[in-house]
């Protein structure tokens, strides 16, 4: 039978963002529900080493990563539900959030931390060599290929930020577009192609991720040229497919203010929407960095915003009153 459910704080997402959105909130005695959403744990729990998390001496798993934040959040008060979101209600506070079996969330505030996942190319390989050579956040692992040959698949900004940023580690750094033109800024461009490290293969696109023979890793990647069909391969100790991100904001479409790319708005420096009670946080609003560190601290943020928007509600009740 459904159930309906009252809290101070619903948070939709449990990735870093929405579990240290929990975490602040619940020591303030908020007593906030976490809906897990359909990837419990958000991106990192596909992840495996992740040495750039802060407090951390060695390299952790990502799976183990979140399920420490889970265990926090619940440690200090935090009701973590396992349900997918079918329906929101903004219209009216408090807000009326419904599930797909049926519960119904009453909430005072709102923390919408759905995330984004990575677009991929949906070839063979991409996806069992994943954290074996195959990745799609530069800035999460180039690190682990110093001194290592790297591609980049893409043509946008997203493809030429990763190619440059890869160049800090790689001295062998190759970009693979099916375009014969980039679809990134000039100023990108031009840095590209200034950059020695970096070299261009045109009009080609990948085929398949190749692993090696008794190698448990990616050893290069199998191409297609787009105009005359002409099978290549490349050889490479990493692939990291740049062609963009898909923010999870389906739910929110005419409901709240999205970018031309779809990612959440909120009030620069904040993580307050254009509806006062709803926030958001972390790679649902953010498609410049895209770390966990950066989504964590957006949920800080978002609950101490909720925190102080409650208290200003009470306190105007009281006057009115």
């Amino acid at each position: 039978m459904p159930t309906t459910h009252h809290t101070k704080m619903l948070i939709l997402g449990s990735g870093p963002a929405g579990l240290s959105a929990a975490i602040y909130a619940a020591r303030a005695g908020m007593k906030p529900i976490v809906v897990q959403g359909l990837q419990p744990g958000g991106q990192l729990t596909i992840t495996t080493d992740v040495e750039n998390y802060p407090g951390f001496a060695e390299v952790v798993q990502g799976p183990w990563l979140m399920e420490q934040m889970t265990a926090q959040a619940t440690h200090v008060g935090t009701s973590m539900i396992w349900d997918t979101i079918v329906d929101v209600d903004l219209s009216q506070r408090p807000f009326r959030i419904t599930g797909d079996g049926g519960d119904v969330y009453i909430a005072e505030t709102l923390v919408i931390a759905t995330g984004a996942q990575a677009k991929w190319l949906g070839v063979p390989g991409e996806q069992e060599l994943g954290g074996k050579g195959v990745s799609a956040c530069a800035t999460c692992d180039g690190f682990f290929y110093r001194g290592k040959k790297v591609v980049v698949i893409g043509g946008g900004n997203t493809a030429v930020e990763e190619a440059l940023y890869l160049t800090n580690h790689s001295d062998d750094v190759t970009l693979i577009h099916r375009r014969d033109h980039l679809r990134a800024e000039k100023i990108l461009q031009d840095r590209l192609h200034a950059n020695p490290k970096i070299k261009v293969l045109w009009n080609k696109k990948v085929d398949r991720f190749v692993a090696g023979e008794g190698v448990s890793g990616l050893v290069g990647v199998d191409l297609i040229d787009t105009e005359t069909g002409e099978a290549s391969h490349e050889p490479t100790d990493g692939g990291f497919v740049a062609i963009g991100h898909s923010p999870s904001t389906e739910l929110f479409k005419g409901k709240l203010p999205l970018d031309a790319d779809g990612y959440l708005e909120v009030t620069p420096g904040t993580s307050l929407t254009s509806i006062p009670g709803v926030f958001a946080a972390g790679d649902v609003t953010d498609k410049v960095y895209r770390q966990a560190v950066t989504a964590a601290g957006m949920g800080c943020m978002a609950a101490l915003d909720a925190e102080r928007f409650l208290a200003e509600a009470e306190y105007h009740a009281l006057v009115d009153a």
